[in-house]
């Protein structure tokens, strides 16, 4: 039947109906895949989208730290939560493989899934400092390279879990953490922030030293107390760079600890890192970490687009 045969405007509009679903059909077909242009866009060489390779000679570095370390008497805890930091921060899982081997083949270490526990627990922790992404990378791709058995090991079950019977204590355990850290600025340091945004020191507190931070009440051996924590804080932000006044809070925070008690009592060498020499040390060895990392490169953190594949490309 012809189109003038038909009831006025029925077929034109059939015919947009169906041109609107073909349209709406291509699109969400669109929609459900990357065009391959795109793809090599996303994984340009340029834009470094991947993990940094674990160099060949990185467990002779870690080999060095580890016997500066014991020079000075810092234990493995402190020197491993460091390392652990300063590697997650460069985003080398292939290296924390090697960091733990190196571990394991040291002296009287500690269990296999106490070393592993401790060094995922370090990674968790390195969110609130480097951001979510690479904590999700890093932890996949370390679980993916070590020993299954060695993960089974660690405690499943999730511990920082908020609901009406705890929360009130987890906001306690992060203020008390943030006074420590931060104090006698602790106050002003807030208002601060506040300025700047009102929900930034709300956030702070309770979605990173309340929840994440500050160590919720366990009995498992793996945990990153005070200390190792302001370790954490320190390795993440020096690697990083550009974040100077950081550095020194946190390295003041690791002061503090000592000066007001909250210092957990049995990491070895805890109160020699706290000294004017014990910092230096602590970045010196950052330093070494990032550089045997990078092969003499620098930080993977934010160095920018490769400049060089970048011209090429415009």
């Amino acid at each position: 039947m012809s189109d003038h045969n038909s009831p006025k405007g029925t077929r034109p509009r059939a015919r947009l109906a169906q041109n609107h679903r073909v349209n709406k059909s291509r699109k969400s077909a669109d929609m459900s895949k990357l065009s391959e242009t795109l793809k090599g866009l996303v994984n340009a060489a340029h834009a470094l989208p991947g993990y940094l390779k674990a160099p060949p000679q990185i467990r002779t570095t870690y080999n060095r730290i580890a016997s500066s370390a014991q020079e000075h008497g810092v234990g493995i805890p402190a020197w491993l939560t460091m390392a652990t930091a300063t590697t997650m921060t460069m985003n080398s899982p292939g290296s924390m493989v090697e960091l733990y081997h190196l571990t394991q083949s040291l002296p009287s270490p500690p269990p296999p899934g106490e070393t592993a526990g401790l060094m995922r627990e370090v990674g968790l922790k390195c969110i609130s400092f480097n951001g979510i992404p690479r904590t999700i990378n890093c932890l996949g791709a370390f679980r993916e390279g070590m020993p299954k058995d060695v993960f089974d090991s660690i405690p499943p079950l999730p511990s920082r879990k908020l609901d009406s019977n705890n929360v009130s204590e987890s906001m306690a355990r992060g203020r008390a953490l943030w006074d420590s850290v931060y104090k006698p600025f602790e106050g002003k340091l807030l208002d601060k922030l506040a300025q700047s945004h009102p929900n930034l020191p709300v956030h702070i507190l309770s979605g990173h030293y309340s929840n994440l931070l500050s160590d919720p009440p366990t009995d498992s051996p793996i945990r990153v107390g005070r200390i190792l924590t302001s370790l954490v804080a320190i390795a993440c932000l020096r690697t990083q760079t550009g974040v100077g006044p950081q550095v020194t809070s946190h390295l003041f925070g690791l002061r503090k600890a000592y000066a007001d008690g909250t210092a957990e009592k049995d990491v070895e060498g805890g109160e020699w890192l706290a000294t004017d020499e014990g910092n230096q040390w602590i970045l010196n060895a950052i330093d070494e970490i990032v550089q045997g990392l990078s092969q003499g490169r620098g930080t993977t953190f934010a160095p920018g687009m490769a400049a060089d594949n970048l011209k090429a490309k415009l």
